[in-house]
């Protein structure tokens, strides 16, 4: 009887590549947690609280059982808590000028955005901090202030070219030279291993897309040409999420935490 085995190098890689997938997953776990309470809350019969307020709460009572669990520091919702809020501030310029909309009525709403939106920042805020710890990630030649200066130009530049030229391409360079020579070391089975930082800013920023194109499909928010019925998200914004990333990888690394001067063994 013929019979057939992986050869032993290859399933190696993938049991690596299935329990980086895995790991990966438990880091997005807030954010699993929160579309999912998006989508149900559609599904949700007439009721005489908005289905906006009703996820504000929800997220408020995520926040807490991730911190009461010890899935999260003390330290990663004072993190998630500045996403939230640097969340917000975007949202507040952004809506305002049309860029996208909550439609839905809302209590817990101001100048047309409800404070939920704020919580879907505080997911990649949490997936950051979430993976740090389950990755064990350690920096080497990061450079906090340059990485800093040039993160804070991308959020300032993504409300100013509504009225100034877009500098989107110029500071993709600026972070490409910022970062380069930047690693990120991580632990996946037991193997250190490592990637350069520019790379890990365009990975999540992929997946940040293929989740927005899911968060508008249950209704988080919409785009105006998803008015009258969902469309996939422009792949424009897969660059400017590998932009926006930045912010939240320099509060989340700010203190220095896992940080090295050597590359070292990978």
């Amino acid at each position: 009887m013929l019979t057939t085995s992986v050869p032993a190098p290859l399933s190696a890689a993938l049991r690596h590549l299935l329990d980086f997938a895995w790991t990966q997953t438990r880091a997005c776990a807030f954010a699993i947690c929160l579309l999912s309470g998006v989508a149900a809350s559609t599904l949700l019969p007439r009721l005489p609280v908005a289905r906006y307020d009703l996820l504000v709460v929800y997220g408020v009572l995520l926040t807490a059982l991730f911190w009461r669990r010890g899935w999260e520091t003390g330290r990663d919702v004072v993190v998630i808590a500045a996403c939230h809020v640097i969340g917000l501030a975007f949202e507040l310029v952004k809506v305002s000028l049309g860029s996208w909309s909550y439609p839905e009525p809302a209590v817990l709403k101001f100048a047309g955005v409800p404070l939920y939106g704020g919580f879907l920042y505080a997911a990649v805020g949490s997936y950051v901090c979430r993976a740090w710890h389950l990755f064990g990630l350690e920096l080497v030649r990061y450079r906090p202030r340059a990485t800093a200066v040039v993160a804070a130009a991308v959020y300032v530049n993504f409300f100013t070219h509504h009225w100034l030229p877009d500098a989107r391409l110029p500071l993709a360079a600026l972070l490409l030279v910022v970062t380069a020579g930047t690693w990120v070391r991580f632990t996946v089975r037991g193997v250190r291993r490592r990637m350069p930082l520019a790379l890990s800013f365009v990975l999540i920023g992929f997946f940040l897309w293929v989740a927005e194109n899911l968060a508008t499909y249950v209704g988080a928010w919409r785009y105006p040409y998803q008015l009258h019925g969902w469309e996939p998200v422009g792949v424009d914004k897969f660059g400017a999420w590998s932009l926006l990333i930045s912010i939240t990888f320099v509060l989340a690394a700010t203190g220095g935490r896992g940080t090295g001067s050597a590359p070292g063994r990978s």
